[in-house]
């Protein structure tokens, strides 16, 4: 059978660039691909991670979270990342420009959204939850 996997996940915003610059100061990840109207970010040479595409979207809709119901704006992604200090890893979410969803669905993630309103959750392993959780 022939190898198949994912490399890659892409998402639209307005600005690609503005949404890779966050990308690249939240997670330490560095530009391996720019064009006028994309850009490709990845972990430093020789550290493993997900590449991350950004495409700039004239008519972009920013995703909804929560959902809303039947027909409304969806979001239909999210990126799971994970911290090892839940704290720590909202604050600097926070400082490198996402903004704290007002719902937050459970005590062990944090839900936010990026500059462009994609939500993303940061999230502990079981190993690093509180004893009493």
């Amino acid at each position: 059978m022939a190898r198949i996997k994912v490399s890659t996940v892409v998402l639209d915003a307005h600005d690609a660039h503005e949404l890779a610059d966050f990308y690249c100061r939240l997670l330490g990840y560095e530009v391996r691909g720019d064009e006028p109207d994309w850009v490709l970010v990845g972990p430093p040479e020789g550290v493993e991670g997900v590449l991350l595409a950004f495409e700039t979207e004239p008519a972009y809709v920013p995703p909804v979270w929560p959902d809303r119901g039947p027909g409304t704006q969806q979001m239909m992604l999210h990126l799971d990342i994970e911290v090892d200090d839940l704290e720590g890893g909202t604050a600097r979410a926070v400082a490198a420009g996402a903004v704290l969803a007002a719902y937050q669905p459970q005590d062990d993630v944090r839900v936010l959204l990026d500059p462009a309103g994609h939500p993303f959750c940061l999230w502990l392993p079981a190993d690093r939850l509180p004893a009493d959780q």
